[in-house]
């Protein structure tokens, strides 16, 4: 690991003052990404600028919605009363993921901007665009089981690891920004960018910019939310396919649909096609069929994981079938 300097900032506006000030700086959150990059020297920071003491809070808004400090570490927000029954898809996502001694330390901002798993990003001895950009990269004719198939571009197939991003695209939260410019907001769905011909650029921070918060806004449905996990050992093991999703009925019909995939996208994935299909129309097998055939109908997998798109079909339908059998009954969040 590289020598750094390393300064602990009061707030989110001295962090930002700080690295401005400083060259090639990092915030520093839990450190469970960060600090491993670190030890592989894919990351070389000369600053760390430590941000633990952003908001721990978790507040209440009008209409029943949320507002997440970035500092909320992972356990804190699946264990509080007000997640666990408005958005259970959330807390149960946070669950399926990594240990409970990361769960401890990682923390909401840290978690959103963490970095693809790939081997070949973690291995310097490998080319790989997103660690070096123009290099090339030698997953896609490489071991590529565990990469994308939505998203993907000639430059990369990795994917996004975070399961608690799934389940927030699903919930349309929104994230709270601060830079040297001010203050802003940005839809989740709009953090994250494809790789195109530039995966080196993986969000659509501004330098320095910092993540303050999230906000989670009143969503009835989502208190019969549901997240499915499939993956190759039963814990500790990132996503193959992940569902979040939540189903409204008036009757028969489904009024309203979201849902978010994981393992499968090189960001959080909308599975907008679906919904399209979805809404207004019958609650029965048949369009979930369709619905799930327009959205597989984008994926671009490559030999080694076009197993994904028959399992993310058969994981969407399971999900799918259950959201419809909860809304009828009334649910059990």
């Amino acid at each position: 690991m590289n020598a750094f300097d390393y300064h602990q900032a009061a707030d989110g506006t001295q962090a930002i003052e700080q690295a401005v000030r400083c060259q090639q700086a990092k915030y520093l959150g839990g450190g469970t990404n960060l600090v491993d990059l670190m030890r592989e020297t894919v990351e070389r920071p000369q600053t760390l600028i430590d941000v633990t003491r952003l908001s721990r809070d978790i507040t209440d808004i009008d209409g029943g919605g949320l507002i997440i400090g970035a500092a909320v570490t992972n356990a804190a927000l699946a264990g509080d009363a007000r997640v666990r029954s408005r958005y259970p898809l959330l807390a149960r996502a946070i669950l399926s993921g990594a240990s409970a001694q990361i769960r401890n330390m990682a923390t909401v901002g840290g978690n959103l901007l963490q970095r693809t798993r790939c081997a070949y990003f973690y291995d310097t001895a490998t080319r790989c665009n997103k660690r070096e950009p123009g290099a090339g990269c030698d997953a896609l004719e490489g071991f590529h089981r565990y990469h994308a198939i939505f998203g993907t571009s000639s430059s990369c197939s990795a994917t996004h690891p975070s399961d608690m991003a799934v389940a927030l695209v699903a919930l349309d939260a929104r994230v709270h920004l601060r830079g040297p410019a001010g203050d802003r907001q940005l839809a989740i769905t709009e953090l994250h960018r494809e790789p195109g011909e530039r995966p080196d650029l993986e969000t659509e921070l501004q330098p320095e910019e910092l993540i303050v918060a999230v906000e989670l806004p009143p969503l009835a449905m989502a208190a019969r939310s549901q997240y499915r996990k499939v993956r190759d050992r039963a814990s500790y093991a990132f996503a193959l396919v992940s569902v979040a999703s939540m189903v409204e009925l008036d009757g028969e019909t489904i009024q309203d649909v979201r849902l978010a995939l994981g393992g499968v996208g090189t960001k959080p994935w909308r599975a907008s096609r679906a919904e399209a299909v979805l809404r207004g129309q019958p609650a029965t097998a048949a369009t979930i069929a369709a619905a799930v055939d327009a959205e597989l109908a984008a994926a671009r997998p490559l030999p080694g994981n076009a197993f994904k798109v028959e399992l993310a079909r058969r994981t969407l339908i399971a999900e799918l079938s259950q959201c419809l059998s909860d809304a009828r009954d009334g649910g059990d969040a």
